[in-house]
């Protein structure tokens, strides 16, 4: 079984990249003039997921904070894929 160093020995790199390159995001976000939509909201919440995960592990409460937790099918599609955040509009409160 591999020991707390052997983790960070595999996978801190790529984890400080990610953190840099979501920084970097969030900077480009900033910068640029124009409204937020629902992704954004999504995104803080994972974020907050991140730092405070509750009784779930922290991968499980990022993918539920960007996930779509309606249960009522939409009328009809309006695109050909995912938005990758629920959208307020869908989301059963």
């Amino acid at each position: 079984m591999p020991t707390k160093k052997d983790i960070l020995d595999l996978y801190f790199m790529p984890a400080r990249r990610d953190l840099i390159e979501i920084a970097a995001y969030l900077d480009r976000l900033d910068r640029h003039d124009g409204e937020e939509d629902f992704r954004v909201e999504g995104f803080q919440k994972a974020i907050k997921a991140l730092l405070e995960p509750g009784d779930k592990s922290r991968a499980e409460a990022v993918l539920l904070a960007l996930s779509d937790q309606s249960e009522t099918p939409i009328p009809a599609a309006t695109i050909q894929g995912a938005f990758g955040a629920p959208s307020t509009e869908t989301t059963d409160k």
